[in-house]
């Protein structure tokens, strides 16, 4: 398989997940078959827990997913036993990356696949490796207020760059030297130490993710990254959605909220997508001109399935049908990340539109028939179509990472030059807007003569 995308022209990335393994993982239940204070345990973080019989658990955390973040197990002889600390799920038992075996083993693992001819790797919670936990922990309060500038217990502590500095050097074994991308959720100062050339070269920037559709904002995002790439010698990245966050066509077609939980979307999942209203055919619009606006920036855009189809946040499903335990460990309080992980639809009809002969694992919904490949294919003005255009010409137009803001005459205009004469306009109002002279390459939408539509992207040549 790796043979035939390579003869493609398509490097394959692996996801790789080194914060935590499953409790089914063949180490794990090593660990719950051991004792206490035993090697197998410490390969993941074991705690006695609190109270005359240890029936408390170690701190008073809550997990990422919500519910508690220690988890007591039964010993061998069947007794209460100690507490293990899971960041995420209980089926997620963290590792202690302390253990010299734990970092040994992923040594392993990142040349096993290496050496099958996989390009590279994206790093999985990052940024949640390396723990500092002292003997007695703090409150969940206290955590809470603790600042996250490398000092902290559990978030982006300093020691976890060791980690990949060391990974960085199995990465330069191979020919060519394989690359890694972290997903780490850290303030914008940290972020370049992910990125930097003697780890693991690049970072996913979530800026773009969660900002509205709006020029101001987008340009101070833009500005503020590109220098501080450019001061710290790594390279820019680009985001609008991932598995994590609802779909930005969706999000697009919101109204506009101060409040980050509304600006994400999370209480019109608690409607299950009825209040407020979602006007899909507006966020379809600004989605595509946000795309045409992204992939002309400088740096590596990272685009996520379904977003060529031009895919909305599946709102609905019904509780029974979801799989995410954040939806589950919080009582229905948070829906969770089902919405943006349904299958994609690859034709118009068949028991999960294409994606394979059973029942996806997620419900689609009918309306995925209008967004299927096979109906958007033979289109030239399909999203599936744009996505494709503009991917070529970027790979054409692309050359140093550079780029020059140009003056226009409306506040909710962006528009910008790369070398070579690529010149990118954005029109993040409702009211038209002048367009200026070149020829015109690409548009997000219809263009009106001389006139940029509201809501529209332009690649020009000048």
């Amino acid at each position: 398989m790796v043979a035939a995308l390579h003869d493609a022209g398509i490097r394959l990335i692996v996801d790789i997940v080194p914060n935590h393994s499953s409790d089914r993982h063949e180490w794990f239940q090593q660990a719950l078959a051991a004792g206490p204070g035993s090697p197998e345990r410490a390969r993941y973080i074991f705690r006695d827990g609190r109270g005359e019989h240890g029936e408390l658990p170690p701190a008073d955390w809550t997990s990422v997913f919500g519910g508690p973040a220690w988890t007591r197990i039964t010993e061998p002889d069947g007794t209460p036993g100690q507490w293990y600390f899971h960041l995420f799920a209980p089926e997620q038992p963290d590792f202690d990356w302390s253990n010299p075996e734990v970092r040994e083993d992923f040594r392993t693992t990142l040349r096993f696949w290496s050496d099958r001819g996989v390009d590279g790797f994206r790093v999985d919670v990052a940024h949640g490796l390396t723990k500092d936990l002292p003997e007695e922990l703090p409150t969940q309060a206290a955590l809470d207020a603790m600042p996250k500038d490398g000092t902290h217990p559990i978030w982006d502590r300093d020691e976890v760059h060791e980690i990949y500095a060391d990974w960085r050097t199995v990465f330069d074994e191979y020919d060519p030297p394989r690359i890694a991308v972290a997903e780490a959720w850290v303030d914008a100062e940290r972020r370049p130490r992910y990125a930097s050339a003697e780890g693991l070269g690049q970072a996913f920037n979530f800026d773009l993710l969660a900002a509205d559709f709006d020029a101001a904002q987008f340009r101070e995002i833009v500005t503020f990254n590109l220098e501080l790439t450019a001061t710290s010698g790594s390279s820019s990245t680009w985001v609008f959605s991932n598995h994590d966050v609802v779909r930005h066509a969706s999000r697009y077609g919101l109204p506009p909220k101060a409040d980050d939980e509304e600006k994400a979307g999370r209480n019109w999942l608690l409607s299950r997508g009825t209040e407020p209203q979602l006007d899909a055919e507006t966020g379809l619009r600004r989605a595509r001109a946000a795309t045409l606006f992204e992939l002309a920036l400088p740096g590596s855009a990272y685009l996520y399935q379904g977003e060529e189809l031009g895919l909305h946040e599946v709102a609905d499903i019904a509780d029974d049908a979801r799989q995410d335990p954040t939806f589950f460990n919080s009582s229905g309080a948070e829906i969770g990340r089902d919405g943006c992980r349904v299958p994609l639809p690859w034709t118009t009809t068949g028991p999960s539109y294409g994606f394979g002969e059973a029942a996806p694992h997620l419900p689609q919904p009918e309306w995925f028939a209008d967004h299927a490949v096979e109906r958007q294919e033979h289109d030239p003005e399909s999203t599936l179509a744009m996505y494709r255009r503009a991917l070529h010409l970027r790979r054409e137009l692309q050359t140093d990472e550079t780029l020059e803001w140009l003056e226009t005459d409306a506040d909710d205009v962006l528009a910008f030059r790369r070398p070579g004469g690529w010149v990118t306009v954005t029109n993040f109002g409702t009211t038209s807007a002048e367009l200026p002279s070149g020829e015109v390459l690409l548009a997000s939408g219809p263009l009106d003569g001389e006139a940029l539509p509201g809501e529209t992207t332009v690649w020009l040549r000048g």
